[in-house]
């Protein structure tokens, strides 16, 4: 582990390689898994306020869900979290492109200039998933089996976890912070 600042990152963010490859996967991230993406607590307002303008890009399953749970659940854990279309199905704002790749209604909202916020925080950081503790963040890389196309993908351009969530990591916490963990990785990769 790296202490850098606030938080204890896992040498996993160096070693590991990762760039996603969304023709072979197909979004899989959004679709498959127990919960929906996992909330900060001050996202949950936000998620709320974007709605109307996010509710456009998606599809009736995902409106109909959200309709009737809200834009976010406590899950079988206790965490806050996007809401499912049902249990063990995707996001509910997920939606389908023309080559059936689950993309996030979110985000689309954001790149046509309707809202401000880009997605939660922990879509826009996978695979790394961050654990707050009252001293510190843990910085962990997570593996997961859909993940491996883009760890293919990753391995043979030779770009580092933390290199593909350059920015997301500098939206979570700063300039300066990723700028300090760049420095670490170099002197981290000439050993």
């Amino acid at each position: 582990m790296i202490a850098l600042g606030h938080t204890l990152v896992s040498e996993d963010v160096f070693d590991k390689k990762f760039v996603c490859d969304l023709s072979a996967c197909k979004g899989e991230c959004c679709v498959s898994g127990d919960s929906g993406a996992p909330l900060h607590k001050k996202e949950l307002k936000t998620l709320d306020k974007v709605y109307p303008e996010v509710k456009p890009y998606m599809n009736a399953k995902g409106i109909a869900a959200v309709e009737k749970q809200g834009t976010y659940v406590l899950d079988s854990d206790g965490d806050y979290t996007t809401t499912l279309v049902s249990d063990g199905a995707e996001c509910a704002f997920v939606y389908f492109d023309e080559r059936n790749i689950a993309k996030c209604a979110i985000e689309k909202a954001y790149m046509e200039g309707r809202i401000e916020w880009k997605k939660p925080i922990s879509c826009h950081l996978y695979p790394i998933r961050i654990t707050e503790f009252k001293e510190y963040d843990a910085v962990n890389y997570h593996s997961w089996h859909i993940c491996k196309p883009a760890c293919e993908c990753g391995q043979q351009l030779d770009v580092p976890v933390f290199k593909f969530l350059k920015e997301p990591l500098i939206r979570k916490y700063g300039e300066a912070w990723y700028d300090e963990l760049d420095q670490v990785y170099k002197a981290y990769s000439m050993k």
